[in-house]
């Protein structure tokens, strides 16, 4: 690995794979001085975390080796790079279809993120388009055609308040018990999909 990681791409299938280090104060504060600026050399990385520049180097790759790392890249302002309009696609899916949805959605380029979900809906979708008739275009002329599909709501976003790259356990403040249930509300099934098939 060179001295800065800004080149450093994601791990193959076969590091992913691999047993993940156990996580203690220096390995997340590593991943924390990497969350906020993952150029960082190696030895600006050690000084900032208190340690060697071969042990900041270890343990690196460490992390990558064992999956806890998955990549570096760059932090893009979609709407400057001209991708306007971003929008969540929530789609059911006919049950058995599964494996060909998954794979036609890993075709789709429009697609940056996707989540089988809980509630209403079988997954959601992030896309970006350069207009809103581009989501218009992708729900109706993509996604709702696909075989696997039985509905499709299209919500579009207006303002992206919070994005973070990942968020650590330290990030997570401790609050008291919630003194009664109710706070969250589950979307049930409509009574018209079907079961899923035993395993």
């Amino acid at each position: 690995m060179a001295d800065s990681m800004s080149n450093v791409g994601p791990t193959d299938s076969a590091s992913a794979g691999r047993s993940a280090p156990a996580l203690d104060d220096v390995g997340y504060r590593i991943l924390s001085e990497l969350r906020e600026n993952g150029r960082l050399s190696m030895a600006a990385l050690a000084e900032r975390v208190g340690i060697s520049r071969a042990n900041a180097y270890s343990r690196v790759e460490a992390l990558m080796d064992g999956g806890v790392i998955t990549g570096f890249s760059a932090i893009v302002d979609h709407a400057k790079a001209g991708l306007s309009i971003g929008a969540h696609v929530f789609v059911t899916v006919h049950p058995q279809s599964w494996p060909s949805f998954r794979e036609r959605v890993l075709a789709m380029p429009e697609v940056e993120y996707c989540a089988v979900t809980t509630g209403e809906h079988d997954a959601m979708l992030m896309i970006r388009a350069t207009d809103v008739s581009g989501v218009h275009d992708f729900s109706t002329g993509v996604i709702a055609q696909l075989a696997e599909v039985r509905t499709v709501v299209s919500v579009v976003i207006l303002d992206e308040v919070v994005r973070r790259p990942f968020i650590l356990p330290a990030d997570i403040p401790a609050r008291a018990p919630a003194e009664q249930l109710g706070m969250t509300r589950w979307t049930p099934s409509p009574g018209a999909r079907e079961p899923l098939p035993p395993r």
